[in-house]
């Protein structure tokens, strides 16, 4: 349950702000949603209270798991996919990414920088790479207390080492 103000995480959109919580009648019938404010954007999305976990609204990820995320994305290997067809792999990293799960969307990321190093992302693969960066920072950032610029040069010298 999140209450007007809490920062809360929306898949492939990134963290938000609960800016409400506002009652709506639809099909005759009235429902909770949260009314959350993407901070990236300023996109406002409605999350029925009762599928806020079901979409995968979730809190930020708590400053005693960022370790894990960056030792994410410190491994040097590449999964199985890499070596799959570009269309497969996109439809794979689509599905870690909306899962919302922080280690998924960096395993996504370390993946792409990694074939990266090996050759020139295409513009699909430059893109799925930007949106992971971009949800990574910004929760990397608010869960540490750091300016996002510092999460940005953090791993950049992970993926340069």
């Amino acid at each position: 349950m999140f209450k007007i103000g809490d920062r809360a995480v929306y898949p492939t959109q990134g963290v938000g702000v609960v800016e409400s919580i506002e009652a709506r009648e639809f099909s005759g019938q009235k429902h909770n949603f949260y009314i959350l404010r993407i901070i990236d954007n300023d996109m406002t999305i409605m999350v029925p209270v009762g599928n806020a976990s079901h979409v995968g609204m979730r809190s930020l990820i708590s400053k005693d798991k960022v370790d894990s995320i960056y030792s994410v994305l410190g491994e040097k290997q590449i999964g199985n996919l890499a070596i799959a067809s570009w269309s497969r792999r996109q439809r794979e990293y689509n599905d870690k990414i909306k899962t919302g799960d922080p280690k998924e969307v960096a395993e996504v990321l370390r993946e792409l920088y990694l074939i990266k190093e090996a050759k020139e992302l295409s513009y699909g693969e430059k893109k799925v790479l930007e949106l992971a960066r971009r949800l990574l920072v910004l929760e990397l950032a608010l869960a540490e207390g750091v300016t996002e610029a510092k999460v940005e040069k953090r791993l950049e010298n992970m993926v340069v080492n």
